[in-house]
């Protein structure tokens, strides 16, 4: 570990906001960290499964809202917008993705793989919206309009598998 990192790392786990920012630590992943804190996202949703749609739902909205505020101010605290190791949003998204997919380990990892996939490519209007807004909106929402068009895609995944 390099000194830089080892410094960020100290960071993190000295500040309650850079842990929730981080995913824990999942940021500090050397390679894809947003791949990495998005895998919390789906221990989340297993272990909500049986609470309901309307819970689930309620708990995206939570944890959806508390993003803004946590992603904005660990972005403030580090003085770099939208740091790469700040993971709460991919979280955020990974979870509201699989709150339509079916309760298959095939359709999860397909909710995972669309995410993802979305996420790293942005297509239009998500790279506007990730370019575009500053502070902890514009960190939350370009990860929520992946979860969308992950979501989207899942719903249709769904109906026609049924």
């Amino acid at each position: 570990m390099s000194h830089s990192e080892e410094n960020l790392a100290k960071r993190v786990f000295s500040d309650p906001v850079h842990i929730l920012a981080f995913g824990l630590g999942t940021g500090l992943a050397p390679k894809a960290p947003g791949t990495v804190g998005s895998l919390l996202g789906v221990v989340l949703a297993w272990f909500t499964l049986n609470l309901g749609l309307t819970a689930q739902i309620g708990i995206a909205v939570a944890i959806s809202l508390a993003g803004i505020w946590i992603c904005g101010e660990s972005s403030r605290r580090l003085g770099v917008h939208d740091h790469g190791g700040i993971v709460w949003d991919e979280i955020c998204g990974m979870y509201i993705t699989l709150l339509v997919a079916p309760a298959s380990i095939g359709a999860w990892l397909l909710g995972f793989g669309l995410f993802r996939a979305f996420d790293i490519v942005k297509p239009w209007p998500i790279r506007d919206l990730d370019h575009r807004l500053d502070g902890g909106l514009g960190i939350m929402l370009d990860d929520l309009a992946a979860a969308l068009y992950a979501a989207i895609l899942l719903a249709l995944y769904g109906w026609l598998m049924t």
